[in-house]
């Protein structure tokens, strides 16, 4: 066990204090009383307990999301992701997508990738968050972010979309932002979509939250009522989960999408090529990724990376049913845990919609633990891990630590985690967190 084990499964050390929460939440005029609002609507998103990595599983991240970005980009792997997926993920306006998200497990001997999501969710307030939890004591910081990247995060988020408009407008302006769901203000995430604003905002652009039903298409462009007059949608941030806009509520974010008269991001292509679930069963072809000019050491890299997954289907539901105890089942198009179920768990019902539908099933990785205090007892949590990158370079690194199937903001003293990436030399005298 090393040090990060021993101190993640023995030390449950409380690092979160309301008021540097507050100090990290409510950085604009126009998001003050947010952490009061969030302990009372969402009481389980922020956990007060960080998590603790060895540097070398960092490496080991860091080294899988290059390798998983090599493989992607091949003219094969993304001439297969596009034939299975619509028409719509085939067009190319030049934007990567923001907020790349890589899942992954801790298993004994290593990472382990459990899925990759295009609309990754969370890193607004994660970034908040570690540095609210940084701020605990002088000792913790020299651990926590000895390169000091978390004050000038947000600057880089900016940059990013920026990146993105730049890559399909060039050198003219951004002017404004529009922050795009279903219904914004009923959704889970909703305080990032306005933390996402108010960033915007101090960075010069006019930014909106807005249902897609909202948004106007004519004379060839894409229109906001909220923008001044005569202002059309320069950018919208989707943080739709219809992610080929498909439903009938969408259709003028899709006009203006083909046309490419708004720049979008994340979009379609980005899906297809990246968090389509049946991807996990490509990467898992040994063969078929040395077929296509995959190194053996990239191979090798993924072969113990990502586990081995498989489609469900009806000429192999027997096998898998004899084998669920050991499977993971994944909607091939889902995102966040949803519809999806731990095999041990399965009944027939269960398993005859699985069946029905369009499914993976993936070797189960049990995640690993965490060790944390509910009042005056301590418990064991769940958690893993979520890299957030943009065009392969590591963002964000942050944890989810939950109790249940799935991922989930409703168990006390779990939600999100900063993560403490300890130097190959650290020891437990180098850290000494207090306890609030």
């Amino acid at each position: 066990m090393n040090l990060a084990e021993a101190l993640n499964l023995g030390c449950a050390c409380q690092t979160l204090e309301t008021a540097r929460l507050r100090e990290q939440l409510e950085t604009e005029p126009a998001l003050a009383g947010l952490t009061m609002r969030l302990a009372d609507s969402h009481p389980h998103l922020f956990s007060r307990t960080a998590v603790f990595l060895d540097a070398r599983v960092m490496a080991q991240i860091t080294d899988a999301v290059a390798a998983l970005e090599r493989v992607i980009a091949l003219p094969a792997w993304q001439q297969r992701a596009l034939d299975r997926a619509p028409q719509i993920a085939g067009i190319a306006h030049g934007p990567a997508g923001v907020f790349m998200g890589y899942d992954f497990h801790l298993a004994d001997d290593g990472p382990r990738l459990i899925e990759i999501n295009s609309n990754a969710g969370g890193a607004f307030l994660n970034a908040a968050l570690a540095r609210a939890h940084r701020a605990c004591c002088e000792s913790f910081q020299q651990v926590f972010d000895p390169q000091d990247r978390l004050r000038n995060l947000d600057e880089a988020f900016v940059a990013m979309f920026r990146a993105e408009w730049q890559s399909q407008r060039g050198d003219a302006p951004l002017r404004n932002v529009v922050i795009v769901d279903d219904v914004p203000d009923a959704q889970y995430l909703a305080p990032e979509f306005q933390m996402a604003r108010a960033r915007f905002a101090a960075h010069g652009l006019i930014a909106v939250v807005a249902d897609p039903r909202e948004l106007q298409w004519r004379d060839g462009a894409l229109w906001h009522p909220a923008l001044p007059a005569g202002t059309p949608v320069d950018l919208v941030y989707n943080r739709l989960t219809d992610f080929y806009l498909q439903d009938s509520g969408h259709d003028v974010l899709q006009q203006a999408y083909r046309a490419g008269a708004a720049v979008v991001t994340p979009h379609p292509r980005t899906h297809a090529l990246y968090a389509d679930k049946r991807n996990l069963v490509t990467l898992s072809d040994a063969a078929l990724l040395e077929h296509w000019g995959v190194g053996e050491a990239d191979r090798a890299l993924l072969r113990r990376v990502v586990p081995a997954t498989q489609r469900v289907t009806a000429e192999n539901a027997d096998a898998l049913w004899a084998q669920r105890r050991t499977l993971f089942f994944k909607p091939a198009a889902g995102f966040g845990a949803r519809a999806a179920y731990r095999g041990d768990k399965l009944t027939r019902r269960v398993w005859d919609e699985i069946l029905a539908g369009d499914y993976v099933a993936q070797t189960t990785v049990p995640p690993s633990e965490r060790l944390v205090r509910v009042g005056h007892e301590t418990m064991r949590l769940k958690l893993d891990l979520r890299a957030y990158t943009y065009r392969g370079q590591m963002q964000l690194l942050a944890a989810r630590t939950w109790s249940g199937q799935t991922t989930n903001f409703r168990t006390e003293g779990g939600g999100f985690s900063p993560v403490v990436v300890l130097p190959a030399t650290a020891s437990f005298t180098d850290i000494s967190p207090s306890q609030p």
